[in-house]
C-alpha cells in the first residue's frame, strides 16, 4: 500500500508544516483584540503561515489546500506531534509554546527565582535548559537578564547549598521536601508537616495537618499558603520554619476544584488585607461571609514623601488618596492615605507589628495617623522608646 506521504511534494508539506508550529508557534489563534469572531479562519491564518515558511525556506509548496491541511494535522496528531483536542489558542508541537522572544522573557524570570529566590527547583531546571541552549548561536543574546527582580531570600533553601556550607545538620527543611509538597499541592492531598520553630510563639511548635495550596515568594522568603485539614483556617507560614517531617494523610486527594475554590478564597483575603496575614478562624469565617467590619484608617504624610505616597495608586483597592491645602509653593502641605482594612492587619502583634504598620514606620517623621487613635498612640509609644534609647 502506497503510504499518503511516499510523493516529495506531499512529504515536504508535512515538513513546512511542522516547521511553521515550530518557528510560529500558537499561529492559527484568534486576535483578542478582534471582536468579530465571524470573521476568523484557524485554517486560512495556519496556510498563510505555510506559505511564508515555504518562502523563506525556498521550498516549492504545493497542494495547500484546506483538506490536505485538515489530513496533515490528523497525521501530526497520530504521532503524538499534536494531542488529540482543539488548538483554540494556536498550533505548537509538544511543549513549543514559546517563540524566541517570548523564551527570552521567560528564561529571565527563571534566571532571578533561581538566583535571588533560591528556589531550588527552578535552579535545576534552569541549568538544565541552559545545557540545552548551549548550541544556540544566539544564546548570549537570549540570555542577557533584560528584567529581573532584586528581592532577595535570607535563608537557605537549597539541601545541597546547607550540605556544602554545613547548615544542614538540624535543620532539614520543608524545601527538602518541594517535589512531594508540590504532588500534593495538584492533587489536593492532605499532608502532616512539622512546626519546628515559630517566632511568634516559641512554646507553639506542633504537628499541623494541613491542605497545602500554594508557594508564594514575598519580600524576603517562600512561605506555604495552606488550609486546616480539620477546621478550613487559611493561614501563610514560611516554609523554612518546617521541618522536612512529611507525611501525605490522604493519596487520593480532593481534586483541583476543590483546591482552586480555597485559593481563590485565599487570595480575596489577601487582596482585602495588607500582607500575608489572614486573622484568627472566627475573624477569616464573617470576613468570607461579608460580616467582618472594616476599619477605616487615615494616616497624614508630610512633604519629603508625599510624591511617593502619589505615585503608589494601585496599593490597596479600597484607598484614597486626599491633598491637604496648597501652600505658598502652589504643593501640598501634606497628603492624607486612607484605607478600609480588616482589623487583622492592623491589630499588634508579638514581636512584630502588624504589616501595613511597619510600611507607614519606615517613613519615620514624616507620617503620623489620624486615626484611629489607638494606632496614633501606639506610633507615639513607639517614638518615645526610640528616642529615649538615644538618651540613655
Amino acid at each position: 500500500m502506497k503510504h499518503s506521504y511516499a510523493t516529495l511534494p506531499a512529504f515536504e508539506r508535512l515538513l513546512l508544516l511542522i516547521a511553521t508550529f515550530t518557528r510560529y508557534p500558537g499561529v492559527g489563534c484568534k486576535d483578542p483584540m478582534q471582536f468579530d469572531s465571524d470573521s476568523h479562519d484557524t485554517l486560512q491564518l495556519v496556510q498563510l503561515y505555510l506559505k511564508k515558511v515555504a518562502s523563506e525556506l525556498d521550498v516549492e509548496l504545493s497542494l495547500n489546500s484546506r483538506h490536505t491541511i485538515q489530513n496533515d494535522l490528523k497525521t501530526l496528531r497520530r504521532y503524538g506531534l499534536l494531542e488529540r483536542r482543539p488548538y483554540r489558542w494556536g498550533y505548537y508541537i509538544g511543549t513549543g509554546l514559546m517563540n524566541r522572544e517570548e523564551l527570552q522573557v521567560a528564561l529571565n524570570a527563571l534566571h532571578s527565582q533561581a538566583r535571588y529566590q533560591e528556589d531550588p527547583q527552578i535552579n535545576q531546571i534552569y541549568q538544565k535548559l541552559m545545557r540545552r541552549l548551549g548550541g544556540l548561536k544566539l544564546k548570549e543574546e537570549m540570555l542577557y537578564p533584560v528584567r529581573t527582580q532584586l528581592n532577595r531570600v535570607i535563608v537557605y533553601t537549597d539541601p545541597v547549598e546547607m550540605m556544602a556550607k554545613g547548615k544542614y545538620q538540624s535543620r532539614g527543611t520543608l524545601f527538602e521536601k518541594l517535589d512531594a509538597l508540590e504532588a500534593a499541592i495538584i492533587k489536593g492531598q492532605a499532608v502532616e508537616l512539622y512546626r519546628c520553630r515559630n517566632p511568634y510563639n516559641p512554646n507553639k511548635v506542633r504537628y499541623e495537618q494541613v491542605y497545602p495550596l500554594q508557594l508564594i515568594y514575598a519580600d524576603i522568603a517562600w512561605y506555604l499558603l495552606h488550609e486546616d485539614y480539620k477546621d478550613g483556617h487559611l493561614a501563610v507560614s514560611r516554609i523554612d520554619r518546617f521541618s522536612d517531617r512529611f507525611k501525605v494523610l490522604d493519596s487520593k486527594g480532593r481534586g483541583s476544584i476543590t483546591q482552586w475554590k480555597s485559593l481563590h478564597i485565599a487570595h480575596r483575603l489577601l487582596k482585602a488585607g495588607w500582607g500575608l496575614k489572614l486573622g484568627s478562624r472566627e475573624d477569616q469565617q464573617r470576613e468570607i461571609r461579608g460580616e467582618l467590619e472594616l476599619v477605616k484608617v487615615k494616616v497624614r504624610f508630610f512633604p519629603k514623601v508625599m510624591e511617593f505616597i502619589q505615585e503608589g495608586e494601585k496599593r490597596h483597592s479600597k484607598q484614597e488618596i486626599e491633598p491637604g491645602p496648597t501652600g505658598k509653593d502652589g504643593k501640598p502641605a501634606y497628603v492624607d492615605y486612607i484605607v478600609q482594612l480588616p482589623e487583622r492587619c492592623l491589630r499588634r502583634a508579638t514581636p512584630t507589628l502588624e504589616e501595613f504598620c511597619r510600611w507607614v514606620y519606615r517613613f519615620m517623621d514624616n507620617a503620623q495617623f489620624i486615626y484611629p487613635q489607638y494606632l496614633a498612640e501606639q506610633h507615639l509609644k513607639f517614638a518615645s522608646a526610640l528616642t529615649a534609647r538615644y538618651f540613655v
